[in-house]
């Protein structure tokens, strides 16, 4: 089969008039799939997972949220959960069909709060969620990690590439560092003769910067995925520092119907650390749900 054209698409919200940027791939007939990054990352985290996915008949768009990667970001530095729910179904809207969300950390949490609050009960919303190590009640001690590594560089950032990966060689010790840095490259812009995370600061500095993410409500997270009805997956990394087995078992709880899956050897950055089967996950979970035989080879 040759390869899948992948097309750069610029959306316009209504809001502000915000330009987010995405990555189509495959044809608009397909059975939509939007996948929505963690902070702090960009679209290409999910490239080989859309293009795989493509191949196999269905739409993959793959967006970068406000303030992150090529799209817009905030004037007013407005980073709160709600803007990014209200985003991503704007985002959802333009499709023909309701979209499979399949969102990391951040992704999830919008997409939580989209689908199960009742102040977005009119908008059409997911077909169905895929949560990436992400539930309503998460380890602090976690997200006090994640914070501390994107705030280290964030004002003097890298002299190079090189530099900016041994630095994320030594925050994930546990992944191979890459011989070919072209994806980490991805996620940095170049200012100045330095080398930035390709995020507004005020993401994590504004004073609108996401209040509802965890750890700070999990009450609210708790009662927004006690409202969802649509076919809901949970992956988690088995190693994850976000997302212990009674967080995943507390989730189980409340959202009754929802499946589980534990990625061996990954942690939070499960489609990074370990792709291959993340993506055979997600493959086999979207197929079961359209109706294709899983184990066709893809």
């Amino acid at each position: 089969m040759a390869d899948i054209a992948v097309s750069r698409v610029v959306y316009t919200l209504p809001r502000n008039s915000i330009r987010l940027v995405a990555d189509h791939f495959g044809e608009r007939t397909g059975q939509p799939v939007l996948f929505v990054h963690g902070g702090g990352q960009t679209r290409g985290s999910w490239y080989e997972c859309c293009r795989l996915l493509a191949k196999r008949g269905f739409f993959a768009i793959s967006l970068d949220l406000r303030g992150h990667g090529e799209s817009d970001w905030c004037p007013d530095g407005d980073y709160t959960i709600e803007r990014f729910a209200e985003d991503i179904l704007n985002v959802a809207d333009t499709f023909d069909t309701p979209p499979t969300l399949v969102g990391a950390s951040l992704g999830g949490v919008a997409a939580l709060v989209a689908q199960g609050e009742g102040s977005y009960s009119e908008r059409r919303g997911f077909s169905g969620l895929v949560l990436v190590d992400i539930v309503p009640r998460v380890r602090d001690q976690g997200v006090k990690k994640i914070l501390e590594f994107m705030s280290a560089r964030m004002d003097s950032g890298f002299a190079s590439v090189e530099e900016a990966a041994d630095s994320v060689a030594r925050y994930l010790p546990h992944r191979p560092r890459p011989k070919d840095l072209s994806g980490l490259a991805r996620n940095l812009r170049h200012s100045g003769g330095r080398y930035y995370w390709h995020w507004d600061p005020k993401f994590i500095t504004g004073t609108s910067r996401g209040e509802g993410r965890p750890p700070e409500s999990p009450e609210r997270l708790e009662a927004a995925a006690r409202n969802i009805k649509v076919p809901t997956l949970l992956v988690r990394g088995a190693k994850s520092e976000l997302v212990d087995s009674e967080s995943a078992r507390q989730f189980a709880d409340i959202v009754h119907h929802a499946e589980f899956i534990d990625i061996a050897g990954a942690g939070h950055m499960v489609s990074g650390d370990k792709n291959d089967a993340f993506t055979q996950a997600i493959m086999e979970y979207l197929l079961r749900l359209s109706g294709p035989d899983p184990s066709e080879p893809y």
